[in-house]
């Protein structure tokens, strides 16, 4: 039994192997590696150094177990850490890039008429055992109201509502001198790539998000909606957002956003006393087009919290939208959560490396980033009948069953080739065999159809 289970995970750990160097043939990881200046390290190829610090998190290993103490791998630990620690690198292409690759992919499985969208969120990075990370912050977390020490990890992703992909990152310290625990501590040249994520981890978010949409956008990226969750919901944001791609979000009640209604600057909660409510249970309660002060004209749905007695609101900038498509596509936000949550338990995000550089932190980010895109393309492959390609568009055209009359020839036809090969019946026979034969059948089917008629 032990070589048996031994065996199926043998064969398990060479069909994933097989798998993600099909991963890494199709997207042309080695190119885009080598276009996005990540080059030759100490005469290893920066591609199998990648690759084998990809396969830690499906190996069950750490960084230490899987590369420092590895001596199988050709290469010593320095080439790992060049790798992920090199200011030259630019990431952030590398990532977009493959991105776009595998969306092309996705899109081929995916209807036109079903809505694209991006979505932005962000998480904690946590790192409160650490006290010398390069940009390391004081952060608040929402779950437990407390602050810890770590980053903030702003997210782009492009979904549509099955598949979920990782676009564009931007970890982030803080804003606030205050609250840094550790500030830069390499001394990098202002062009490098290094230099640059390095300034804008100090940036507010709510500065960076155009910047991220707009990068997505130049590329090819389709969306039809950004969604975002409440903590960036402000209407100078939504204002900007909204030029390039309409904006779903939700809508809480804070002291910063007004709306116009009836000549009146009004808060949500107020705006919501003054509706007029649906009778009876319905989902949602009211909706209503207002204009945002100092933002663009807006559509706000109202729906009914099904944890209390509350209510949430949504809020469109296409108000053209239907008040059921509103939260329709809102629902497919939800797929970012399952992303941070895959990324941090399952494919190590906080846990594999202990690395001090910034640098570090952002190409291991990357990396993780592209094993969340590996895994998703796999199970869209896996779940989705049209990844078999030319199989299934042959077996989507409908088979036409034979009609009766067609069948019955076929039969006869079977039968008469017999009796002539006998030789026992003139050919005149057989054919007023089958003129009486085709009569009877057409009569009674005529009698059936007659009688069908009549019932009805």
């Amino acid at each position: 039994m032990h070589s048996t289970n031994q065996f199926q995970i043998d064969q398990e750990a060479m069909r994933l192997q097989g798998a993600i160097k099909t991963f890494f043939d199709n997207f042309a990881v080695g190119t885009l590696l080598n276009r996005c200046n990540i080059r030759k390290l100490k005469g290893i190829s920066p591609l199998a150094v990648f690759e084998a610090i990809f396969l830690l998190a499906f190996k069950g290993q750490n960084f230490y177990r899987g590369i420092v103490l590895n001596r199988e791998l050709g290469f010593q630990k320095d080439v790992a850490y060049d790798l992920l620690e090199n200011p030259h690198y630019n990431w952030r292409q590398f990532v977009m890039r493959l991105a776009v690759k595998v969306v092309r992919v996705i899109e081929l499985l995916t209807r036109e008429e079903r809505e694209k969208v991006l979505v932005i969120d962000d998480s904690d990075y946590d790192r409160s055992r650490s006290k010398n990370v390069e940009l390391l912050a004081r952060i608040f977390d929402h779950n437990s109201h407390k602050y810890l020490k770590g980053f903030k990890l702003l997210t782009l992703g492009w979904g549509d509502g099955a598949t979920f992909l990782p676009l564009d990152f931007v970890l982030r310290s803080s804003a606030e001198v205050a609250n840094r625990i550790q500030g830069i501590i390499k001394v990098l040249d202002k062009r490098t790539c290094g230099y640059k994520r390095r300034q804008e981890a100090m940036v507010k978010t709510t500065d960076l998000l155009e910047g991220m949409v707009k990068r997505a956008l130049a590329l090819g990226i389709s969306a039809d909606y950004i969604l975002m969750d409440s903590w960036f919901c402000f209407a100078s944001l939504i204002a900007k957002l909204s030029a390039h791609v309409p904006v779903i979000c939700m809508v809480k009640d804070i002291t910063s956003n007004f709306y116009c209604y009836q000549d009146q600057l009004v808060r949500l909660g107020e705006l919501y006393r003054r509706m007029k409510k649906r009778s009876g249970r319905a989902k949602i309660i009211a909706s209503v087009i207002v204009s945002m002060k100092n933002g663009p004209e807006v559509k706000i749905v109202f729906v009914r919290n099904r944890n209390n007695r509350g209510w949430l609101a949504v809020l469109s900038t296409d108000v053209g939208l239907p008040d059921e498509e509103i939260v329709r596509i809102y629902g497919k936000r939800w797929d970012i959560e399952v992303f941070f949550k895959m990324v941090k338990h399952h494919l190590n995000l906080e846990r594999e490396v202990q690395l001090r550089d910034y640098d570090g932190l952002v190409a291991h980010t990357s990396l993780v980033f592209c094993r969340y895109m590996f895994l998703a393309l796999e199970q869209r492959f896996h779940d989705d009948p049209r990844s078999i390609g030319s199989l299934y568009h042959a077996s989507c055209s409908e088979i036409q069953d034979l009609t009766l009359v067609a069948a019955l020839q076929r039969v006869l036809s079977l039968a008469f080739d017999a009796v002539r090969q006998s030789g026992e019946f003139a050919e005149a026979v057989v054919m007023a065999m089958v003129d009486a034969i085709m009569d009877a059948a057409l009569n009674m089917i005529k009698s059936l159809q007659k009688n069908c008629a009549a019932n009805t």
